[in-house]
């Protein structure tokens, strides 16, 4: 029941994924939410770092889009100096947005990886159409309100989730 919101994978944040490997391994898209993942939400643009991560990573031979739930001026504001393909009100967990991307960066569910902070909007929404997903802890504290009351649940998740992967390396 659970493990439907259990990310691929879990780490403490975008500079942690190895994308060579990610890339070695097939993968060939990687979509990306905004807010906590690559930037706190109240950050309007992205900093030096995360241009020249997107740009590191497009080297690589990804190609990238932002899937956001927020609104049209937050996310085309954001993606003014990243030039990617964006989605504003993705409405994640629902699927269609992150086909939509996926479509517009022409890539599959076999190849294309979501990176996001959220388990119920990012994680689910991704495992819900079967594609790699990789949580990142939170950039910073400071939430919108609805973010900070599902936390709780999602420590929980977590928690279960880091649970069942111990258990399976030490079966190794």
């Amino acid at each position: 029941m659970l493990e439907r919101f259990f990310p691929s994978e879990y780490t403490d944040s975008i500079r942690q994924i190895n994308y060579r490997k990610l890339y070695d391994e097939g993968y060939r898209g990687i979509l990306f939410d905004i807010d906590n993942t690559l930037v706190p939400y109240d950050m309007e643009h992205p900093n030096k770092e995360i241009i020249d991560l997107f740009e590191d990573i497009k080297k690589i031979g990804f190609k990238i889009a932002l899937v956001s739930n927020n609104n049209k001026i937050r996310v085309t504001t954001f993606n003014e100096k990243l030039k990617v393909f964006a989605v504003h009100k993705a409405l994640k967990p629902m699927t269609r947005n992150l086909k939509r991307a996926m479509q517009a960066i022409k890539t599959n569910k076999k190849n294309t990886v979501l990176v996001g902070d959220q388990i119920f909007t990012d994680i689910y929404g991704g495992n819900r159409i079967k594609i790699k997903t990789i949580l990142v802890v939170p950039i910073a504290e400071k939430e919108e309100w609805i973010t900070k009351i599902k936390r709780n649940t999602e420590k929980k998740i977590i928690k279960a989730y880091l649970k069942r992967v111990k258990k399976n390396e030490s079966k190794h």
